[in-house]
């Protein structure tokens, strides 16, 4: 079985172009589980009506906690993946759109026959025309509503890149989804990344498109770095919300790696030496 699982705090306007882009996958479920705060008090009623229509999306549980605790997060997606712990999974928050060099059933296959049991990939960040935080439409292609693809977050903020994206549903993942703990140890402590049951980044890495940056996302930001605590990495998103506002960014900055009308893998001409940017992270 392939499934996807996301935990989903906010972001309802993406529902559909997350349901859409991992369709095409041919994925069997689809899992959805509503994380609810004060912030967004009516946010399964919401969740429940976007998804209403579609036969393999379902949500698979609901709580409320406090807001912005990806650590908790983090134990919904690795207590949601233990219950098929032999399936592959696709872990993506709402705004994570993954792009794959071949098929994830395919890359898959291929792991199972060489013993891998995850692979991993890295942040592709999305922003509208221009560098605009570009409010969301429901009936256009999400790529063509932000056309440049670049990598911004961690050159301002220091945010990690890495993602743990195509993984059997026992291993399990540390806070962010950024690495997996393995046999006890997180495995970029583990040799740098050189354990043999992760898929060799040389052979399979996943673009992590990141829709994060749309019209909301300044007061997401600031919301984050209010909170003022470390469960919420509000330093992390302080320092991005400060690095936007005070100096806007600037698309043509080489370092930013920006490329436009970018909607498939090949089409990111950078992602090859960005890859390897992100894995020496």
């Amino acid at each position: 079985m392939l499934r996807v699982i996301s935990v989903i705090g906010h972001g309802v306007d993406l529902i559909p172009h997350f349901i859409q882009h991992y369709n095409k996958f041919s994925v069997d479920e689809i899992l959805l589980y509503v994380y609810g705060s004060d912030l967004y008090p009516d946010l399964e009623n919401q969740v429940t009506e976007k998804i209403k229509d579609y036969t393999n999306v379902k949500i698979c549980g609901s709580k409320k906690n406090r807001i912005f605790d990806w650590e908790e997060v983090t134990n919904i997606y690795n207590s949601c993946k233990s219950e098929h712990p032999n399936d592959w999974w696709i872990v993506a928050d709402i705004d994570e759109f993954h792009l794959y060099s071949d098929h994830p059933r395919r890359i898959a296959g291929d792991c199972e026959t060489n013993g891998w049991d995850l692979v991993r990939g890295g942040f592709v960040d999305r922003l509208g025309i221009n560098g605009e935080f570009s409010r969301i439409r429901k009936n256009k292609d999400i790529f063509s509503q932000f056309p440049l693809a670049g990598f911004f977050r961690y050159p301002l903020s220091k945010a990690c890149p890495n993602k743990i994206c195509l993984t059997k549903g026992y291993v399990e993942i540390t806070p962010g989804q950024h690495y997996a703990k393995i046999d006890g140890y997180t495995t970029w402590k583990w040799q740098g990344w050189n354990h043999p049951l992760i898929a060799p980044v040389e052979k399979y890495s996943v673009q992590v498109h990141h829709f994060k940056w749309d019209a909301t996302c300044l007061e997401r930001i600031k919301a984050v770095a209010d909170v003022n605590s470390h469960y919420a990495f509000s330093l992390e998103y302080k320092k991005m919300y400060d690095a936007i506002i005070e100096n806007s960014l600037d698309i043509s900055d080489p370092a930013f790696m920006f490329e436009e009308n970018v909607n498939s893998y090949d089409g990111y001409m950078s992602w090859k030496k960005l890859i390897k940017i992100i894995i020496s992270i």
